[in-house]
């Protein structure tokens, strides 16, 4: 949740801004990031699982350029599986369809998908942080199977 990440932060003296998901790609392309780093929620052989929208971050980083970083901590580590053993949980429609449970704001009829995870290939990931320290994918594989 952005609002206790930025408290954390806040709290660190760590300086800090919360921004909509959707316009990262523009403040990229503006200059006004030098870094991403997100959380993941597993960590395979050839990708990470975590929040929807991850992917679309991890694209508009390597068209700008931004190293994208992964903090994975070892609980997340499932290496000896691949982005094809992992099945992508599908929350319930009505987050998508009605606001707050209640006013219906999609067309009754009209299918709502609403995936709680994406995957994020190696290929987009400059780097993943562990307790142990930063690895690049390569490194990771090779220190932790």
């Amino acid at each position: 949740h952005a609002g206790l990440t930025a408290y954390e932060l806040q709290y660190d003296k760590i300086p800090v801004k919360v921004i909509s998901d959707t316009s990262s790609g523009l403040l990229m392309r503006l200059g006004k990031v030098n870094k991403v780093i997100v959380g993941t929620d597993r960590v395979t052989s050839d990708a990470i699982f975590n929040k929807i929208g991850t992917y679309l971050v991890a694209l508009a980083a390597k068209d700008n350029n931004i190293p994208f970083y992964v903090a994975a901590p070892t609980s997340t580590l499932s290496l000896k599986e691949t982005i094809d053993d992992v099945t992508i949980e599908q929350r319930d429609s009505s987050e998508v369809s009605n606001v707050l449970g209640k006013v219906r704001i999609v067309p009754e009829g009209v299918e709502c998908l609403n995936y709680a995870f994406d995957i994020t290939p190696f290929r987009l990931v400059s780097g993943i942080i562990t307790e142990d320290g930063v690895f690049t994918p390569k490194e990771l594989l090779e220190k932790y199977l």
